[in-house]
């Protein structure tokens, strides 16, 4: 029985040996690594990752590929598979004291950046993250200051995450082909936050507030926030854009607003 990928679960299937075998030798998983895999579909890493690895957590929401993924998996390794929403995923749940979380996924188009956001409550018990995106989206989480894909995005994952792009995947490597380039990006936790922010909600609602509407300047986006004075005194000038302050200027700005 062939599995049709249903689009409101976001599936392009990987078919592409090289490029599977490119993000195995990128992910190089090690026997009894605590891998966890994120939308696992029919399996064309899953395989590879448990026949090295021994062990693998799948997320999978889609019920009805469960069982092709478990026959294309059978005497691969220990595979379990969570059938739930990753949104929703508990990740804490599958920590072991001193094992890190290894999670990977070629992760839908349409819930990507809402995944990412909901991993950063995890970064602690996380050893690292490699997923497949959208090569836009990848490039939003690598931007740098000054570039017009820096956002939110950028600066909330570079806090929590040293970025790492990797490599290009062309729509020929899936079935059905995505009208998009994907990429692969490694995600690694910093030992050590690049940024000393107290009041880590009120630094991301910071954050959101200044890119709500990225054609403004500081001065209009933040009025209701701060002074002109509390900017300055971040080293901010009040006409600058949020896509201009490096991830320091937003810290600094933040913790000058919510001194105890």
């Amino acid at each position: 029985m062939k599995h049709i990928a249903r689009k409101r679960f976001g599936q392009n299937f990987l078919i592409d040996t090289s490029i599977i075998d490119r993000i195995i030798q990128s992910i190089n998983p090690q026997v009894n690594n605590r891998l966890v895999e994120i939308g696992p579909g029919l399996g064309a890493l899953t395989c590879p990752l448990l026949s090295v690895a021994g062990t693998l957590d799948v997320i999978e929401l889609d019920r009805d590929i469960i069982p092709l993924l478990k026959k294309n998996c059978a005497d691969k390794g220990d595979l379990t598979i969570h059938n739930q929403d990753v949104l929703k995923f508990d990740f804490h749940s599958l920590h072991r004291t001193n094992e890190k979380l290894r999670i990977i996924g070629n992760l839908p188009y349409n819930i990507s950046t809402p995944i990412i956001f909901h991993l950063v409550k995890f970064s602690s018990i996380i050893s690292d993250m490699h997923f497949m995106l959208q090569k836009e989206v990848v490039d939003r989480l690598a931007a740098s200051p000054g570039n017009s894909d820096y956002g939110r995005l950028s600066v909330m994952t570079q806090y929590h995450f040293n970025v790492t792009p990797l490599f290009l995947v062309p729509p020929e490597s899936f079935e059905p082909r995505p009208k998009v380039n994907s990429a692969i990006v490694r995600l690694r936790p910093h030992e050590k936050p690049p940024i000393t922010v107290p009041d880590e909600q009120a630094f991301s609602d910071l954050v959101k507030q200044a890119f709500s509407q990225k054609r403004k300047t500081l001065r209009n986006t933040l009025k209701n926030r701060c002074s002109i004075e509390q900017l300055e005194a971040a080293n901010i000038k009040p006409g600058q854009r949020a896509e201009e302050l490096t991830l320091k200027q937003f810290s600094d700005l933040s913790n000058i607003l919510h001194q105890p």
